[in-house]
């Protein structure tokens, strides 16, 4: 099985997924790695602010910083090498990376049942609310 690491720019968090201006796309690979834990794929996954320490002992990731900048995180390690940079990779492209079933990150559209009920008010007694 292959090795994925991934080394992210500073986050207010591990995910950053905290907060009120959720990002769409820390969302989605949270999702995906979820994904691949459930079916017993580990991506390692490595915040600058949480985990400086994996930068400065990872030599790859340490000589990529020193010469492009944190500006061109986040960066993609397959086996100890680069395989992706500034950007996180598409659900498409962990198959293709990672050698995964291509169903494994197919996101199914999950259907919403809305049922429309006439309004009774707020339901409290004789209208009168607390």
């Amino acid at each position: 099985m292959k090795k994925m690491q991934i080394f992210e720019p500073a986050m207010c968090c591990s995910t950053g997924i905290c907060g009120v201006g959720v990002d769409p796309e820390l969302l989605r690979i949270s999702t995906v790695l979820n994904t691949l834990e459930k079916n017993g794929i580990k991506v390692d996954r490595f915040n600058l602010s949480n985990a400086p320490d994996e930068f400065i002992k990872n030599q790859t990731i340490n000589k990529f910083i020193n010469e492009k900048g944190v500006e061109e995180l986040p960066a993609i390690m397959v086996d100890d090498e680069i395989v992706l940079t500034g950007r996180y990779p598409k659900n498409e492209e962990f198959v293709k990376i990672l050698e995964l079933p291509a169903n494994l990150l197919a996101i199914q559209p999950k259907r919403v049942r809305a049922t429309i009920r006439k309004s009774r008010g707020c339901g409290c007694s004789g209208g009168d609310c607390c």
